[in-house]
C-alpha cells in the first residue's frame, strides 16, 4: 500500500497522529487533514508544501518544538517519545560523531537557540555531524529572517521524507 493510501484509510484521530509525527505544527496537520483523499503519492506531497508554506512563524516555530537537538539523544526518550525512532534513524549520522563534535554541536545549538529563539532544524538525513554543526556554523551568521525561512525549507524536507516513509 502506499503511503497516501495508507493515510487516506485512516480514521480520523489516526490520521492526525500519523501526521503530527511527520510535522507538529497542529494547523498544517487540520490543514492536511482537510485535503484528504489524496489520489497521488505526488498530490500529498505537494498538498504537504502548499499547506507547510501557507503557515506563518509561530507554525513553524511549533512544528521546530516537536524535534530533539541535533545530537541530543537524552532528550529522545523522554521528549519525544512518539517521533524517537524516526529521530534516530535521521540524526544516524551522529552516531559515530567524536566527542569534540559532538561538544561543538551541543555549544553550537545553544548559541543557535539564543540567536533565533528555536532549536536548530536540519535535515539530517544522510549527513554526517560534521556535515551537520558545518551547516549549523554556517547558518549563525543568518539574520533572523533569513534563517527562519532556511529553517522552514529544513522542515519541509523532514515533512516530505517522513511522508514518503509512511509504511
Amino acid at each position: 500500500m502506499e503511503p497516501w493510501q495508507r493515510l487516506d484509510g485512516l480514521g480520523e484521530a489516526e490520521a492526525r497522529a500519523t501526521l503530527t509525527s511527520c510535522c507538529g505544527s497542529s494547523r498544517w496537520v487540520d490543514r492536511m487533514l482537510t485535503r484528504r483523499p489524496f489520489s497521488s503519492q505526488a498530490s500529498l506531497l505537494a498538498a504537504a508544501r502548499d499547506e507547510w508554506f501557507g503557515l506563518g512563524e509561530a507554525d513553524w516555530r511549533e512544528a521546530f518544538a516537536h524535534h530533539p537537538r541535533i545530537g541530543d539523544r537524552a532528550s529522545l526518550q523522554t521528549r519525544f517519545p512518539e517521533t524517537r525512532d524516526l529521530s534516530l534513524r535521521e540524526q544516524r549520522g551522529v552516531d559515530s560523531a567524536g566527542a569534540d563534535v559532538l561538544t561543538a554541536l551541543e555549544k553550537g545549538n545553544r548559541r543557535y537557540e539564543a540567536t533565533f529563539g528555536h532549536i536548530f532544524i536540519i535535515c539530517a538525513t544522510g549527513k554526517t555531524a560534521a556535515e551537520m554543526l558545518d551547516r549549523l556554523k554556517a547558518r549563525l551568521g543568518n539574520d533572523a529572517a533569513t534563517e527562519i525561512r532556511v529553517a522552514a525549507a529544513e522542515q519541509a524536507e523532514i515533512t516530505a521524507l517522513r511522508l514518503n516513509g509512511l509504511a
